[in-house]
């Protein structure tokens, strides 16, 4: 077993030192993931170091009551990266902006300043609710988190990652034709919840 293997089983274990070495060795790929998906609007009020330092605090604060037996804990930092940067979003879209930071509402939903869930959540809004796609963005976070971990893992590489639905196939051991299904019947019940 390797090195990097011994220190996720620890990790998995609830290993406290363990997740601080993860941190460390993991840092750089966090802190890209966090780039990735900050956009450009947050960007001009925080930066990613400050997420990733946010992220290591919540992580190590969930690890005792954190279920990792069955997932990898960079998949697990990734979705408490995300939290923090929502709860970043939700913090500074809460205080008064000026013009010049406004974002217009007909901005494209792939433009790269927007996270994997805008996509989503602006691929089910017309641009009547546009001005309402930031409390959306919350309940589509919170449907999202009610789904199972491996259907969450299968959205985020098909629409962070951008995967084709064969290579995910093959990552979960099923068919092209299962996975696909399965994106499309999510994809229809996070429709139905948000329209609710």
């Amino acid at each position: 077993m390797t090195d990097e293997n011994q220190l996720r089983d620890r990790v998995r274990a609830r290993d406290a030192a363990a997740l601080g070495e993860y941190l460390q060795l993991y840092r750089p790929q966090l802190l890209a993931y966090i780039d990735r998906n900050l956009g450009v609007m947050l960007r001009k009020k925080v930066e990613p170091p400050d997420i990733w330092q946010e992220t290591a605090i919540a992580a190590l604060n969930a690890l005792p009551k954190a279920d990792l037996s069955d997932r990898d804990p960079f998949g697990w930092l990734c979705q408490i990266a995300q939290q923090r940067i929502i709860d970043a979003s939700r913090k500074h879209a809460a205080q008064k902006r000026g013009s010049e930071f406004e974002v217009a509402l007909n901005s494209p939903a792939g433009d790269s300043s927007r996270d994997w869930m805008s996509i989503l959540a602006a691929s089910m809004t017309s641009p009547s609710q546009a001005a309402a796609r930031e409390e959306r963005h919350g309940q589509l976070y919170e449907a999202i988190q009610a789904l199972p971990p491996d259907v969450q893992e299968i959205l985020r590489w098909r629409y962070v990652e951008d995967l084709p639905t064969k290579d995910i196939a093959t990552r979960v051991g099923k068919t092209d034709v299962a996975v696909r299904v399965l994106l499309s019947r999510t994809v229809q019940k996070l429709q139905e919840l948000m329209a609710e």
